[in-house]
């Protein structure tokens, strides 16, 4: 067997893992986990990547200590749609824009005056989210950054000319700028031609499983690696990771990604591109091997996450056990409305929401946890049952990975309120794509399909059954559906 760090960072924390693959065994262990902090300074919400990029030079040190100074190769997946700008000397610009600044606001509404949204979408079958990557290059244009960057580099490519030194763009996180054709699996020139972005600005593209460049000489003595240490390309948007381990056997499954965002939708073989599509806002990013990852995104645990930071971090799960008791589908809300992106009073805007739609309004934080849990399950109702319809793809079975798989609530109530079977875990599953994308490109994992079946047998799931029909699910959609 071969040892694999994998730098996963998300949106609170990162974390280096170290994988071990091998024909029968995959094994993971944490080396290193550190926070990921957003500061706001006058200019805005911005992240610390500094610090983050020490917290993963730790990492790869925590990790050598654990393989005896020898790791095969690195990879990095994270979050999607923020860059860093680099200028002529390949010096960073400034901390790179947090996707929860208000800079976008009514941006993307400009941007249809020149390419319409539904063109748009026919380009690029990305969903309007106001984040996107390419809002926020339409955002910056004027910036004096912007008129002297030279590159631009998404997160996980950024950290990786760090490590290496060489640059590059990759495939499935370039998908989440909305300057990719998914059809074609290239940028999407005409788009961008028309709304004034250089392309150029932007490294060669990528794929998983290519190499990305060996660690510098200077990292290897910070870390005290053993040289060489090749970095290898994985999916490094952390969502596509994710759904390469989503452990599933055929193709009539649905997945979803939670964590600090729930991701609910199917892996296709093409994109969905209709009117119909956009309507319903969901999205086209690439996956791994030519795959489409046709999916929604809804809030996530981002809305409990807020509301336990509002409540002096409680312990949770005695806080989960006493929402268990609260009656079901009290009140509800949009787990997927834009008025929760923001951070900040989030106990308040849920009790606004459920008042403003005629709701009870939640009157302790177990109440107000029941309705987040519950508003959740609904959304991923929603979503699993409109791609299915959408992509005229059914599905048999729903599988949930990421952390959301610790909360055996939320696991049971999607099963309730999709009417399906959940297989949950793994929890680790954006870190073990990673692992397995570098073991593949090593020589020590199979296809897709070998991936997948590697992790049905080494990974621990647990299966929920759904419970007392799906009629109550429907009177809460139709709630929703009345505001």
């Amino acid at each position: 067997m071969k040892s694999y760090a994998a730098v996963d960072l998300g949106a609170s924390s990162g974390r280096v893992m170290v994988g071990r693959a091998g024909p029968d065994t995959l094994e993971l262990a944490e080396a290193h986990r550190f926070p990921n902090r957003p500061v706001r300074v006058p200019e805005g919400l911005r992240w610390d990547v500094l610090a983050l990029y020490a917290g993963v030079l730790d990492g790869l040190r925590a990790a050598g200590s654990r393989c005896e100074g020898r790791i095969d190769s690195v990879g990095i997946d994270s979050w999607a749609v923020d860059y860093g700008l680099l200028d002529a000397d390949g010096a960073l610009l400034g901390n790179p824009v947090h996707y929860r600044d208000g800079r976008t606001e009514g941006v993307a509404e400009k941007v249809w005056t020149t390419v319409p949204a539904e063109e748009l979408y026919a380009a690029t079958g990305l969903q309007y989210a106001p984040f996107n990557t390419l809002y926020q290059l339409t955002a910056a244009r004027s910036t004096a950054q912007l008129a002297q960057a030279r590159r631009v580099l998404l997160m996980p490519d950024l950290l990786a000319y760090w490590l290496t030194g060489e640059q590059g763009t990759e495939l499935t996180n370039a998908s989440t700028t909305q300057l990719i054709d998914p059809r074609t699996r290239d940028w999407a020139r005409g788009v961008a031609d028309r709304l004034g972005v250089d392309l150029g600005l932007f490294p060669p593209l990528r794929h998983p499983g290519d190499p990305a460049g060996v660690l510098r000489a200077e990292v290897l003595e910070e870390t005290g690696l053993a040289g060489p240490v090749p970095v290898t390309a994985v999916a490094s948007h952390d969502t596509a990771s994710a759904v390469a381990a989503v452990p599933a056997a055929g193709e009539r499954f649905a997945y979803i990604c939670t964590g600090t965002w729930s991701l609910a939708g199917l892996e296709l073989t093409a994109p969905v591109l209709t009117e119909e599509s956009r309507a319903a806002n969901f999205t086209n990013e690439l996956g791994l091997d030519g795959t489409v990852r046709y999916l929604r995104n809804i809030m996530g645990l981002w809305l409990l996450q807020e509301c336990v930071r509002a409540w002096g971090d409680p312990d949770l799960g005695g806080l989960l056990r006493e929402a268990a008791k609260v009656p079901a589908l009290r009140s509800v809300v949009d787990a997927g409305d834009a008025a929760f992106l923001a951070p900040g009073r989030m106990p308040e805007r849920i009790a606004q929401a459920c008042r403003a739609s005629g709701q009870p309004v939640p009157g302790s934080p177990a109440e107000t946890t029941r309705c987040i849990l519950d508003s959740l399950a609904l959304a991923h109702r929603r979503a699993v049952a409109d791609a299915q319809r959408l992509a005229g793809h059914p599905v048999d079975v729903v599988h949930i990975v990421g952390g959301g798989t610790r909360n055996a609530l939320l696991c049971q109530l999607t099963a309730d309120a999709c009417g399906l079977p959940v297989v949950a875990g793994p929890t680790e599953a954006a870190a073990l794509g990673n692992v397995l994308v570098q073991a593949r490109a090593h020589g020590t994992a199979g296809d897709l399909a070998g991936m997948r079946e590697l992790l049905v047998r080494t990974q621990p799931l647990t299966r929920y059954a759904p419970r007392g029909g799906t009629a109550r699910w429907r009177a809460a959609e139709a709630r929703l559906a009345d505001r």
